[in-house]
């Protein structure tokens, strides 16, 4: 078979299974199996596939077409420049956590971060794939971060990546849930993605989310507010005076995180670029 046959073929089944971006998945998948790039398809449309590679590919396909998240079938994932392993431990790293990131960094610069040295500390909760602290690590060397997950699976992975990216000297990682362990007074910004989603809006998940990415990274609980609930008291213990709270959300609970973190100074939510509020950010009253 030929490349531009496979590719092609790979597109129609996959658009009679109605998965998402069907040439964007084919050509990933085809990437995959053949270790090349995207102008490498391009420019090789007459190139036979071998029969492995025909058979590894159409198994990729089939998959896809299943729903699972062709993240999880090639074990990875980009973000913030870097090349990210991943599994249905974790999960998967999406831009709107970029957000996130591209605040911390804001604020941390601000507050000094770059010249403090290793005085300035961050913990990254529920770190997942390690993906926020393995970026901010990237972009502050000379700060100290810790990351925290309850699943020692979820670990596994972002010690993998800490290692891959030479970080594995610079982020600690530790297994907890969320905050539990550390001191009163540890940290100068507590950064987090945290699940967020509401369990009544399962039915506006996309399938393949629910079904094959960790439930317990997705949905808090019935409102989608029960981990921030936990994570907001546990993060004004640890943070200094002053200290700073950014964490991942979503229109839908936007007022309830307001309301939680009534007492805190400087709230304000940052939305995305759809104008949808992703990120919540207050301070510690110094």
């Amino acid at each position: 078979m030929l490349l531009k046959e496979a590719l092609n073929s790979a597109i129609s089944a996959l658009t009679a299974a109605h998965a998402g971006s069907p040439r964007l998945n084919a050509e990933t998948l085809l990437m995959f199996t053949l270790s090349c790039d995207r102008a490498y398809l391009f420019a090789h449309p007459e190139r036979e596939l071998n029969p492995q590679e025909k058979i590894n590919y159409q198994e990729a396909i089939a998959q896809r077409a299943m729903g699972i998240p062709a993240q999880y079938i090639t074990g990875h994932q980009e973000f913030w420049g870097m090349d990210l392993i991943v599994s249905p431990a974790v999960l998967i790293p999406r831009p709107e956590t970029e957000h996130v990131v591209e605040a911390a960094l804001d604020l941390s610069r601000a507050a000094g971060a770059s010249s403090l040295g290793s005085g300035f500390r961050i913990v990254d909760v529920g770190t997942g794939s390690g993906c926020i602290a393995l970026a901010l690590a990237k972009e502050l060397p000379q700060a100290e971060i810790r990351a925290t997950d309850i699943s020692s699976a979820a670990l596994e992975i972002a010690r993998a990546n800490a290692a891959r990216h030479t970080r594995d000297g610079h982020v600690r990682f530790h297994q907890a849930d969320l905050l539990q362990g550390f001191e009163s007074g540890s940290f100068d910004l507590v950064v987090s993605n945290p699940p967020y989603v509401g369990e009544s809006e399962e039915d506006q998940v996309q399938l393949e989310v629910r079904k094959y990415e960790p439930r317990n990274a997705v949905f808090a609980g019935p409102t989608g507010l029960e981990v921030i609930e936990r994570l907001v008291p546990q993060a004004h213990t640890v943070l200094k005076p002053g200290g700073l709270l950014v964490m991942e959300t979503s229109g839908t609970i936007a007022e309830g995180v307001k309301h939680l973190l009534r007492g805190w100074s400087q709230l304000r939510m940052v939305n995305d670029l759809q104008g949808i509020p992703r990120v919540a950010i207050a301070a510690k009253a110094p």
